[in-house]
């Protein structure tokens, strides 16, 4: 009976395991920064950076300021504000996208071609001088029958461009996005053209990599009323890296008005719960939208007055709060990535990620500590009851926590008593089965 089960069952675990294969091990960025074609240069990051780092110095100076923004409390405010200060100084920008698609507007033919080369010359450019940050790439117009031809222009022309300046080397984890997907066939359409082009440039296949937008209810869910999004990253053919989210387009699409449109509107919970359901374990990194309110002063100058002072402080330090309440609503939601559309919000997106693995640390570290004691017996810490599931689930604290830049490898062998190898393995169920042998 067990054979004739087993062999029945089989087939389909076998395909199961393949669809969910888990949580890639690749580092997943915290954040991308979208900014108009037109105005990307080689050192862009850095200015990023440098801006970034000056309105954290201007309007958050020391530790006790920090942590009376995003209320935290002193202790935990003062570690927090070294490591966003040591991030910023480091590598503030995680993740690049030029974009020729809403942060570029409309133009003529004439002008996105000249962008098209010039961010072509100027990517070149930072790739050789080593200033691209860690993830990198572009986003196209969609692929509606207004803008198809143009975006392809633009991807075309770019990429060839590219690899005739860098003789074939692409950035590292280069990505192309494509915003307002109401169909696979558009995904299957880029995955074809940058078919064509790897072979046209001699570049390895697939090592292009696709992002796709959820921004319209087509992406979420499909005509017959499942989850469109297995089929989009299916038909992205294996390149699909990432699922980013649209709030502002996306509550549009919903018929939601201009004064209701918000990342924390029910219609966009109910969407990123679509995206969690569709696409967990799958090795899709997901990715939340943007806060759109900037924590850019409205005085400027050195001749300020008391009161002008005093404005642009609550101005910035209100509009840092809205941003970190967001991003860490989306950590609590299990979405670990964001979109930045101003440097000045690098600072609050930080401020979030940091405290929000820091705060909890004590308590995952003896819970985990506590469990792996008992090897995988459920057990009661305090008032906590714990479980295999959510065995996994603190394991993934700390490998997110790892991910983020909160916590070294070095401080969470130390917490957890873990070996490297299995730290680094991300799956409960092995350590587990590791330590019962």
């Amino acid at each position: 009976m067990v054979k004739r089960v087993t062999a029945q069952l089989s087939p389909a675990l076998a395909s199961i395991a393949d669809q969910y294969p888990g949580e890639r091990p690749e580092r997943q960025p915290i954040h991308t920064v979208y900014g108009g074609a037109h105005l990307f240069k080689a050192d862009t990051t850095n200015k990023l950076g440098v801006i970034a780092a000056k309105s954290l110095a201007g309007f958050a100076h020391d530790s006790g300021a920090f942590a009376s923004i995003f209320g935290l409390p002193s202790a935990l405010g003062e570690i927090v504000h070294a490591r966003v200060n040591e991030k910023l100084a480091r590598e503030a920008i995680e993740d690049l996208r030029i974009d020729f698609e809403d942060g570029y507007g409309v133009r003529t033919d004439a002008e996105e071609d000249g962008h098209a080369v010039t961010a072509t010359e100027e990517t070149s450019k930072a790739l050789a001088a080593g200033t691209l940050p860690p993830f990198f790439g572009i986003r196209i117009k969609s692929f509606s029958p207004e803008t198809l031809a143009r975006s392809i222009r633009t991807l075309v022309l770019y990429l060839t461009a590219l690899c005739r300046e860098t003789d074939g080397r692409l950035p590292e984890n280069f990505v192309v996005t494509l915003p307002k997907i109401v169909s696979p066939a558009q995904v299957t359409a880029l995955a074809d053209i940058l078919d064509e082009i790897e072979a046209r440039l001699n570049l390895k296949p697939g090592i292009i990599k696709i992002e796709i937008m959820i921004e319209t209810v087509q992406s979420i869910i499909s005509p017959d009323g499942r989850s469109a999004l297995p089929e989009l990253v299916a038909a992205a053919r294996g390149r699909c890296r990432g699922a980013h989210f649209g709030a502002f387009d996306y509550t549009a699409d919903c018929g939601v008005t201009a004064q209701y449109q918000d990342l924390r509107h029910p219609s966009c919970d109910l969407a990123r719960q679509i995206m969690q359901v569709s696409l967990a374990r799958t090795g899709v990194y997901l990715s939340d939208g943007v806060t759109t309110v900037m924590p850019i002063a409205p005085h400027r100058g050195d001749a300020l007055s008391a009161e002008q002072i005093t404005e642009n402080e609550a101005v910035v330090r209100s509009a840092w709060r809205l941003h970190y309440d967001n991003c860490r609503w989306a950590l609590q939601n299990g979405f670990y990535q964001g979109w930045d559309l101003h440097p000045a919000q690098i600072p609050a997106r930080y401020a979030a990620v940091y405290s929000f693995f820091l705060e909890g640390l004590d308590q995952t570290s003896d819970r985990l500590n506590n469990f792996l004691e008992k090897a995988a017996q459920a057990t009661l810490v305090g008032n906590n009851f714990d479980d295999a599931a959510t065995g996994q689930g603190l394991l993934n604290y700390f490998t997110r926590a790892i991910n983020c830049g909160a916590l070294t490898e070095q401080g969470a062998l130390e917490r957890t008593g873990l070996s490297l190898e299995q730290l680094r393995s991300g799956s409960f169920a092995a350590i587990i089965k590791q330590i019962n042998v």
